[in-house]
């Protein structure tokens, strides 16, 4: 049974560092872009990982970044999964289902709910910098806090909606292989949790979707691992314990040439791509190992998977 965000029991006891099993995982693309081999050794991890732990596996679709959004690479997902075979238990089936009932523009209200309950903390601040003007603070593009105290009113449609994470506070992450002490790192701090165009940003929904569908272990790729220190500290914000005592796993990436990562852009390795120019599921699970630099046979997303975690 899905759990709701304003029905989660923040009580619930902290689970161990490291569990013989777990409740559910969850794969979460975000359809700015055609899918691409960097997926693909992720979303085999989960699946290997949800094999072994034997926890259930939810398709869940980013999609509140309306700008980025279109329909093509909502489509290109399921075909990816479908055309691959890697498995997920729940969420939608096809885009009719997404659009219908899983779209995260139906968790709205508990989106509002987790902003109004920051909201009541005093925690939030309205700030109505530019892009521009935060490059002219800081060369690096790193906000620096500018509007902490200007006091600017949080219903001024003009302003995002940032949270004050000063002072810096120590988190400890549980992870697969015991509890690690970390804090946010430069660039996180003072994040957006609501945007000027009114929609909740994507920490915060990361957070209460996670709530939403008790979801107790989420695999990452390494370049998130700012992005779950900075929901570590919304769930604290928020009270929400069964957040914060879920546990972590954040895989090394696939890299391009120049040592870059694999990017949505990147035409060449999407599956889309891929599988136009012929490409079979094995081809391209073999391709995924390659550039993983794994040295065993790979041909499917049991064995990449299991491979990528024996690294």
């Amino acid at each position: 049974m899905l759990v709701s965000f304003d029905k989660v029991n923040l009580s619930h006891t902290t689970m161990p560092i490291i569990a013989s099993h777990f409740t559910r995982t969850r794969i979460a693309p975000t359809p700015s872009g055609y899918l691409h081999l960097g997926n693909v050794l992720s979303f085999s991890i989960t699946a290997a990982l949800a094999k072994r732990y034997g926890a259930k596996i939810l398709l869940r679709i980013d999609d509140m970044d309306r700008e980025r959004v279109q329909d093509e690479y909502v489509q290109d997902i399921f075909e990816t999964l479908h055309y691959l075979s890697i498995p997920w238990d729940e969420g939608p089936h096809d885009v009719k289902e997404f659009e219908t009932t899983y779209s995260q523009l139906h968790r709205m209200e508990l989106y509002r709910t987790a902003l109004q309950q920051l909201r009541k903390t005093g925690i939030l601040f309205a700030c109505d910098c530019s892009r521009a003007s935060i490059l002219r603070n800081n060369e690096a593009g790193v906000y620096t806090g500018a509007c902490v105290y200007k006091q600017l009113p949080l219903d001024n449609a003009a302003c995002n909606w940032r949270i004050n994470t000063s002072p810096a506070m120590p988190f400890t992450m549980h992870t697969l292989h015991g509890e690690e002490q970390s804090k946010l790192p430069a660039g996180v701090d003072y994040f957006v949790v609501r945007k000027k165009d009114g929609y909740p940003a994507y920490q915060l929904c990361s957070v209460v979707d996670d709530l939403h569908f008790n979801v107790d272990l989420i695999v990452r790729g390494e370049d998130l691992r700012s992005s779950t220190l900075a929901q570590l500290f919304l769930a604290t914000q928020l009270n929400a314990t069964p957040f914060t005592s879920g546990t972590f796993y954040h895989h090394a990436l696939l890299m391009d040439t120049g040592d870059q990562k694999l990017s949505k852009s990147a035409g060449a390795t999407s599956i889309k791509y891929l599988r136009e120019s012929g490409c079979t599921p094995a081809n391209i699970f073999a391709m995924t190992g390659a550039m993983a630099g794994i040295s065993t046979p790979v041909n499917s997303w049991e064995t990449l998977g299991s491979a990528a975690l024996s690294f």
